[in-house]
């Protein structure tokens, strides 16, 4: 049986794709049980970085969580159409970054759009950020808010993956095995 139909709990690494502001957070849990909150935080780069240089850092930074909160799983915010074409750009580069970190290690990756995310987190597609925050707050039993949102968005991110639990996933194989595949 997979981890992603498992009743058994799992820890999801939730990553809110963005170069300014990466949220990533950690949360142990399985479908119909208690969640729980492993940590959460931002990965910030400079605008006046050029691009390699701040998705370097994003790599950097999230093979540092990877190795420090071995997760079973890694979901990721499916970027969508937007007004601003650069943002989207940017946020299409740092979500590819997290998915190629969690394909290395041969971590099974899942993509969530917002508005499937802000459904299972508070019964609303369409709800705000502001509500997203409270959900997680209490869905994770933490005294404090995570801030700023792109921290609570990576953990309702986590949340909504846990309890997707047979959610399809691409199942990622280590790159030695995947290069020596095509090679063939």
């Amino acid at each position: 049986m997979s981890l992603t139909n498992a009743r058994h709990a799992v820890r999801v690494l939730g990553v809110d794709p963005g170069l300014t502001r990466c949220g990533v957070g950690v949360v142990d849990g399985a479908p119909g049980r208690v969640l729980s909150l492993v940590r959460v935080g931002v990965i910030r780069t400079s605008a006046d970085d050029d691009i390699a240089t701040r998705l370097l850092a994003i790599e950097t930074e999230l093979e540092q969580w990877l190795d420090a909160c071995r997760p079973d799983a890694v979901a990721v915010e499916r970027v969508f159409s937007q007004q601003n074409v650069r943002t989207v750009m940017g946020t299409a580069q740092a979500g590819a970054v997290a998915i190629v970190c969690a394909a290395r290690r041969g971590l099974p990756v899942a993509t969530h759009t917002p508005s499937e995310v802000k459904a299972a987190v508070t019964g609303n597609g369409r709800a705000g950020k502001d509500q997203v925050t409270t959900m997680v707050t209490k869905l994770l039993r933490i005294a404090d808010p995570p801030r700023p949102a792109d921290a609570a968005d990576a953990l309702a991110l986590a949340i909504c993956h846990v309890w997707r639990g047979n959610a399809p996933m691409s199942t990622g194989r280590p790159l030695a095995a995947a290069s020596m595949s095509m090679r063939r």
